[in-house]
């Protein structure tokens, strides 16, 4: 007897496999975008850096709306590097389609904020990426990793937590 030949598969990405497409949008901010000609290659398709663009005017469209602007957090002397990114995509987005990027904190690990990411049909019906960055808070003046979030950053991070 010959064995059917099996498809090949990626396996799944441990920071990402957990995002489903069912979930809810609860405690999901929600950022849209439409893909413009600069976002993609000489094929209409969106270019995969356009994609970690999109993520980070998601995160930072998201803390402004609870009032945390980036601006605030130099002001204190801190800034947010990406320390870990990871980014499956599903499906290609063409120019011209529209798309949302849900975002959400997931959590906070000491000075460690991992945030989830899905970006979806304007239906949610279509999945076309997940995704998982990490930041760590950053001390500007001395370029080092704070040993614990600003307290005024900690009590905002919370609401968005509480949302």
């Amino acid at each position: 007897m010959s064995e059917e030949p099996q498809t090949p598969s990626l396996p799944p990405t441990g920071a990402i496999e957990n995002l489903s497409l069912t979930a809810t949008t609860e405690n999901w901010f929600e950022y849209p975008v439409r893909a413009q000609p600069h976002h993609t290659d000489y094929g209409g398709i969106v270019w995969h850096g356009s994609y970690i663009a999109w993520l980070e005017e998601a995160r930072v469209e998201c803390l402004r709306s609870i009032g945390i602007n980036f601006s605030d957090l130099v002001a204190l002397g801190c800034d947010m590097p990406v320390v870990d990114l990871s980014l499956r995509y599903h499906r290609p987005i063409q120019m011209g389609m529209t798309a949302v990027v849900r975002a959400r904190m997931a959590e906070i690990e000491g000075v460690r904020i991992n945030w989830d990411y899905k970006i979806q049909s304007t239906d949610g019906q279509t999945l076309f990426a997940t995704a998982r960055v990490t930041l760590v808070v950053v001390d500007r003046d001395k370029g080092k990793i704070m040993r614990q979030l600003p307290p005024a950053m900690k009590e905002a991070l919370a609401r968005l937590s509480a949302t």
